[in-house]
């Protein structure tokens, strides 16, 4: 890491630091010892006027509000806004994701929450490392714990579960010192390094009770924007960091800010602009330029609060489209159940039909022959038994 970058303005200062890495020998890994400094940021909230802060940003504070405030009273005139719940965290996780470049698809994801084994076995690390991200955004999403410490070490433990990537730690704050730069740098070439390990816990403390302070003068939207830059900057775990950060952005809007359903993911925003992404995090980091920080992180709610209304829209004209596809006279009431239960996971199996149709499976086996005589479904196994079927045009819209 360039020390020389961090200016006499930098919100934090700079620590000895001791990273452990390995180096191959003659094909034998060896591990060696490598001396430099970390940053260890200042707690929240920055040491600079308030006024200051936002003179430039109220506008922006306004258009994000007021984007998040129509997704609300969308989402409050649906007849049932958890149908979107479900696409839009498996669309965020596959985003998220694919900032730390863990890729896998929105067909790969639905098969995978019904039968790891329809996943090619190269591919299914990745498959379940995203399919991880919804099951700890749901762990959050529904837990009575408030935004806690404890609460962000189980949600890590979900997001690693079964990851089989070494020295993870699931559920662990970090107790060896990790360095963000280009995948295989050494610790010289890394671009910035958080703090030494026995400052995290401390940093950590201050954050939680920033997090839950009711007593500020800062509005919320740039309150969530300061504490995800301080998460980052701390990157208290060894692995999941980045996932877990924009993760907690989606956890306060609901649990803290003014949406009651999940629907704004920032990742979508971040993906498309990754280098100004990184750029701005570690500009704070040296020079203290919160500006231009909060500005990318409420243009980012404010585009995805609006993605999210014209998404909301396309969803509900596919339900619509979908149901009238296989309406005809005498058929089955369960038909308009099933489709909705794809929205719910874009994919089906007979026994999940049976399950929650409270049906006998020959009439899930028929049901879901129908919808796939009308294009609605479409198996994507290739097998004779435990076939799975996948609505492709759900899977096209988490893509799009």
């Amino acid at each position: 890491m360039d020390t020389k970058a961090f200016s006499s303005r930098s919100p934090g200062r700079l620590e000895p630091t001791i990273f452990t890495e390995l180096s191959w020998e003659e094909e034998l890994p060896r591990s060696r010892k490598c001396q430099g400094f970390g940053f260890v940021p200042d707690p929240l909230p920055p040491k600079i006027d308030p006024g200051e802060l936002l003179v430039d940003l109220y506008p922006k504070i306004i258009g994000a509000e007021r984007s998040l405030s129509l997704l609300e009273g969308t989402a409050r005139r649906l007849p049932n806004p958890h149908l979107l719940v479900g696409v839009f965290s498996r669309r965020e996780a596959i985003l998220s994701s694919a900032i730390e470049n863990t890729f896998a698809s929105a067909e790969q994801l639905a098969l995978f929450d019904f039968d790891p084994s329809a996943v090619a076995v190269d591919d299914r690390d990745p498959v379940r490392e995203v399919s991880n991200y919804v099951r700890a955004l749901e762990h959050g999403l529904n837990s009575e714990l408030p935004i806690c410490l404890r609460l962000i070490r189980e949600m890590h433990e979900k997001l690693l579960q079964g990851v089989s990537q070494s020295g993870s730690q699931p559920g662990e704050f970090r107790e060896s010192q990790n360095a963000i730069g280009p995948e295989g740098c050494s610790f010289e070439q890394a671009r910035f390094v958080p703090p030494p390990p026995s400052f995290v816990l401390d940093g950590l403390t201050q954050l939680e009770a920033f997090m839950n302070a009711e007593d500020t003068k800062l509005p919320r939207l740039v309150r969530f924007g300061l504490i995800h830059y301080q998460f980052e900057a701390i990157h208290p775990f060894q692995d999941g960091n980045g996932r877990l950060g924009r993760l907690l952005v989606t956890l306060m809007l609901c649990r803290q800010g003014q949406l009651t359903k999940p629907l704004v993911y920032v990742s979508g925003y971040f993906e498309q602009h990754r280098k100004a992404y990184y750029d701005l995090l570690y500009r704070v980091s040296t020079e203290e330029v919160w500006g231009d920080w909060l500005s990318f992180f409420l243009e980012a709610v404010n585009a995805q609060a609006q993605d999210a209304v014209n998404r909301a829209d396309r969803l509900l004209n596919l339900q619509m489209n979908l149901r009238n596809r296989v309406r005809q006279k005498r058929s089955s009431a369960l038909l308009p159940r099933l489709i909705d239960e794809l929205f719910r996971s874009p994919a089906i199996t007979l026994a999940r039909a049976q399950k929650t149709l409270e049906c006998t499976p020959q009439t899930a086996s028929n049901l879901i022959q129908r919808l796939v005589k009308h294009n609605v479904l479409v198996e994507a196994t290739g097998r004779k038994r435990s076939r799975v079927f996948v609505c492709p045009q759900i899977l096209e819209l988490i893509k799009r």
